[in-house]
């Protein structure tokens, strides 16, 4: 039986796994290193960059709030005015934790240092703004938005160094969503222009320092997309949803890419949730994907379910369907 790692990277490279990846079970993921506020269910707070956050009780996440007194970059032509970035040096105290968790993940050997980084690029531009505002200065002023965006990046590398000084990961998980389930917030030709840059920077980077791994979180529909994850450096696009036509995508650019996702958490992740439902969503998109360059997964962007026990029942079921389809 092949170990976590190895079956991982023989289901990247279109090797010969002996069963489906499950899942985040190739990641460890250093939660413990510092990032700022965090945000709580029942809370309302604002982060380091001055974003009002709010997470209600009884909902499955928090979101900015934007009503008028509340956004930040109330004028994209003025937004050096707005925007105050916050420092990316956090005190070494407190990495203290972060650092013991990367060493004990090192030591046991049997999944990856990986560290997580949210909100992404273009998250921070309609956090900032609200989405509305945002979208519409990308086509009104999109010299300022670059400007800003690139403010945004730099910030982006010097979290990243950070990140490589203290835990030295080996997968960076990135948080940015890029669409809805139906389409893309911006054409490919203006996610090349304004998006793309700013990545291939900083993922270039990580795998620079040692980094060998880039997983994406991108729950949306971009299948579009595709072509500008590759050039940018991603290895992984978790969140692949089956508004994108998954299949067709791993036959295409596989061999570049692979992706973790089909299981939309939609659809199986609820208050009534049962195993059936998710044994059969998860048996079909893995007979339909097959057993390369795919990952099954939740769409969720963490290892973890809205509801208590669809996580580990999807574990179990990839399990299950592994016995049978290998």
């Amino acid at each position: 039986m092949l170990s976590i790692k190895e079956n991982f990277l023989e289901t990247i490279k279109g090797g010969h796994p002996d069963r489906f990846v499950k899942q985040y079970e190739f990641m460890d993921i250093i939660l413990e290193a510092p990032m700022g506020k965090n945000i709580m269910p029942g809370e309302t707070i604002v982060d380091d960059w001055g974003v009002t956050r709010s997470w209600p009780e009884g909902q499955i996440g928090g979101f900015p709030v934007h009503s008028k007194d509340k956004i930040v970059v109330k004028d994209i032509t003025k937004w050096e005015e707005y925007l105050k970035v916050p420092s990316a040096i956090y005190p070494e105290e407190d990495w203290a934790a972060a650092i013991a968790r990367a060493d004990a993940v090192r030591e046991k050997g049997e999944k990856y240092v990986t560290a997580f980084v949210a909100p992404g690029i273009f998250e921070h531009t309609h956090h900032l703004m609200s989405m509305d505002e945002a979208l519409v200065a990308y086509y009104e002023e999109p010299e300022c938005m670059k400007a800003m965006i690139d403010v945004i990046v730099q910030r982006e590398l010097d979290y990243a160094a950070e990140l490589i000084k203290y835990i030295q990961p080996e997968v960076i998980f990135h948080h940015d969503d890029w669409g809805t389930q139906r389409s893309t917030f911006l054409s490919p030709a203006m996610f090349d222009e304004f998006i793309a840059p700013g990545y291939q920077k900083v993922y270039q980077y990580y795998k620079d320092n040692g980094v060998k791994f880039i997983v994406h979180h991108c729950d949306s529909f971009a299948a579009t997309l595709v072509p500008a994850m590759i050039e940018m450096g991603i290895d992984v696009w978790q969140g692949a949803m089956t508004t994108n036509n998954l299949p067709e995508l791993i036959e295409k650019y596989g061999k570049d890419i692979t992706f973790m996702g089909g299981i939309d958490s939609g659809v199986v992740d609820f208050p009534d949730w049962t195993r059936e439902n998710i044994y059969n969503y998860t048996k079909k998109i893995c007979e339909e994907c097959g057993k390369l360059y795919f990952i099954p997964c939740l769409s969720q962007g963490l290892n973890f379910s809205s509801f208590e026990g669809v996580y580990e029942a999807t574990d179990e079921v990839i399990d299950e369907v592994s016995k049978e389809l290998f």
